[in-house]
């Protein structure tokens, strides 16, 4: 009877799973593993992947659209913001039947077991497994004694904190070009301005890289430093941006047609060139140029991390963590929490200057 109730719940699970997920299943129901223990692995890519979804790093809307190439390409410090808010949700409860480090780590053997899956046990049709990366590899369980500061401690590396932000800024406008050929200066000179302003938005609103990447001109507003972006299920918002990244942003918008030679049908923000025609700029191309320049300035990053960034500023100025959640256009501070132990460094350093 037991085993005819997880089938059913299994099977509602696999409904709204993606083709991969339901492959796995197929597979690990003759190893056998238990259908409870099966069951419980199923909510837990469900919980992952509304978790992608809900941070905007992917474009898919539902689960059962998650392509794999998001999960061959995730990065460790993804995973680790996952399991940060994970740790983040025991820390906001601390009620019975709040997460604890066992059910966390549950939570992480689980994707351990996907990925195991993924990379070494399936078969495309030139007899590869679907993708060789496995980033779980790289993710430690949680220890007893490991505290959410600890894995908030992790993630600030990899933040621009202090004045860094502003020095990041400056780095690509006046040194970068230093660091290249003259083949690459070329496209270096055509878009610098463009880039400029993309690293400062992200960085002075906290923007998800699709949503500044789906922007469009008209909703930029400079006189009230505000943007109007679609939200993560269709919901639109007018997003306020920090005053001192506007003149990346307003240079740009300035240069924008003469570099692009953008006509009046052309409404993406930001644009791209191709054989002189203009394009939208894509979120993957704004990752890829992200990436570029964090890796020249100090460690390579991912767009999300200046979006973190701007969300531990914002916390460390205001101790507001409703305001955080609203500037990020999130429904609840469940996930904002992290940003309170990321400031504790700068709010030391603070201290000291008293």
């Amino acid at each position: 009877m037991e085993k005819q109730h997880y089938l059913k719940l299994i099977s509602e699970e696999l409904a709204t799973a993606p083709w991969y997920v339901q492959e796995y299943y197929q597979a690990k129901a003759t190893v056998p593993l238990s259908p409870a223990t099966l069951y419980q692995y199923l909510t837990e890519y469900r919980r992952f992947f509304n978790w992608l979804i809900s941070e905007g790093l992917t474009p898919a809307s539902r689960p059962a659209d998650i392509d794999i190439q998001v999960l061959a390409t995730l990065k460790k410090e993804t995973v680790e913001l996952y399991k940060s808010a994970l740790l983040n949700q025991t820390k906001l409860t601390g009620a019975p039947g709040s997460r604890t480090h066992p059910t966390i780590n549950r939570s992480l053997n689980a994707l351990s077991s996907l990925f195991k899956y993924l990379t070494e046990d399936t078969e495309d049709e030139h007899g590869e497994a679907y993708f060789d990366r496995n980033v779980m590899h790289k993710i430690a369980l949680v220890r007893t004694s490991e505290t959410y500061a600890t894995r908030a401690a992790n993630l600030k590396t990899k933040l621009m904190l202090g004045n860094t932000d502003h020095d990041y800024l400056a780095f690509i406008d006046e040194k970068y070009e230093g660091l290249l050929s003259p083949a690459k200066k070329r496209y270096f000179h055509r878009d610098k301005q463009r880039d400029l302003a993309i690293n400062a938005l992200l960085l002075g609103s906290g923007l998800r890289v699709s949503e500044a990447a789906n922007a469009d001109l008209r909703h930029l507003n400079l006189k009230t430093g505000t943007i109007g972006v679609v939200r993560k299920g269709g919901q639109r918002d007018t997003v306020p941006i920090a005053p001192w990244t506007l003149p990346y942003i307003q240079d740009y918008v300035d240069h924008r047609t003469a570099i692009y030679h953008a006509t009046s049908s052309d409404r993406a923000l930001f644009l791209s060139s191709y054989r002189g025609q203009a394009s939208r700029m894509q979120a993957n191309s704004m990752e890829k140029m992200v990436a570029k320049y964090s890796s020249a300035f100090k460690v390579r990053i991912t767009p999300h991390k200046l979006r973190h960034t701007l969300a531990s500023k914002l916390y460390l100025a205001t101790k507001n963590e409703q305001l955080v959640a609203t500037q990020l256009g999130q429904n609840s501070t469940s996930a904002t929490g992290l940003y309170t132990h990321i400031i504790d460094e700068e709010q030391r350093h603070g201290l000291e200057k008293m």
